[in-house]
């Protein structure tokens, strides 16, 4: 299996211009179904300071939408796209960080086209994997054997590296980060592998422990620091400020992190 190691920008320079509306429609049908799902089990509020993000850009061009959502058990979810199907790109999030009542890892997912396909799916580690093999062995042992086996089982599937060290280091072990060829049977895998994390992330919060209420505010404050941290350094921020500019690009990254929010945050 081979490996990409190129930015964002490159990956979208270095390729012809292609309409890939009907996978982008297809892909925010898939996501919007998830979150259907995540929303079944949670009480979600949609955060006021994301309303006017509903839509965004100009229609029928460079675009997006962006919707964050909080509840009692859910510190910070966020379902968004953002890019122009017409011309290649498009970029799309969901992503659901839970509040400190538990630490069940948070649940990332995001989907490029650009025009050809990446994916990235992980469970967002709530604390360190090394020095607590507990955690470890349970949430991230069982999906071992399953990350192995997509490896050598699908061969149109090229691990992406990122060139970013900060990102490299905040996938997990398990986590699924591969471009490929946007093909029927490579979609649908995207469909399944995406569905079956999602489904066994919501087991885990069902069978979730409580964490004590004294420990609670510092699970808080690091979860805010992953998450501030991931938005901001991100290195496909800067497809935003092509489209968009500057002030908006950072506007929808604090949007990410919740840095603009309106709601409390749960558990605090």
């Amino acid at each position: 299996m081979s490996e990409t190691v190129q930015h964002v920008e490159q990956m979208v320079d270095e390729n012809p211009r292609t309409d890939v509306t009907e996978t982008f429609e297809e892909w925010r049908e898939l996501l919007t179904g998830l979150k259907a799902e995540i929303a079944e089990r949670f009480e979600l509020t949609r955060d006021p300071s994301t309303v006017d993000l509903e839509s965004y850009g100009t229609p029928g061009g460079a675009s997006g939408s962006l919707a964050a959502y909080s509840g009692p058990e859910i510190d910070w979810l966020v379902h968004s796209w953002i890019g122009d199907p017409r011309t290649g790109f498009v970029n799309l999030h969901l992503t659901a960080w839970l509040g400190p009542a538990t630490r069940v890892p948070h649940l990332g997912s995001a989907m490029l086209l650009w025009p050809e396909g990446w994916f990235y799916v992980d469970a967002i580690a709530r604390g360190d994997l090394v020095g607590d093999g507990d955690y470890f062995d349970r949430f991230y042992a069982p999906n071992e054997q399953p990350w192995l086996d997509f490896k050598a089982d699908h061969p149109d599937f090229t691990w992406f590296t990122s060139r970013t060290a900060f990102i490299r280091s905040s996938l997990s072990p398990t986590a699924f980060c591969y471009s490929f060829p946007a093909t029927r049977p490579n979609l649908d895998t995207v469909a399944e592998v995406l569905t079956g994390r999602v489904q066994q992330w919501l087991r885990w919060v069902a069978a979730g422990e409580q964490v004590p209420a004294a420990q609670r505010p510092e699970l808080a404050a690091r979860d805010l620091a992953i998450r501030r941290n991931i938005a901001e350094r991100d290195p496909a921020n800067v497809m935003g400020e092509r489209m968009f500019g500057r002030e908006l690009t950072e506007r929808l990254v604090r949007a990410l992190w919740g840095g603009d929010r309106e709601l409390p945050r749960p558990g605090l």
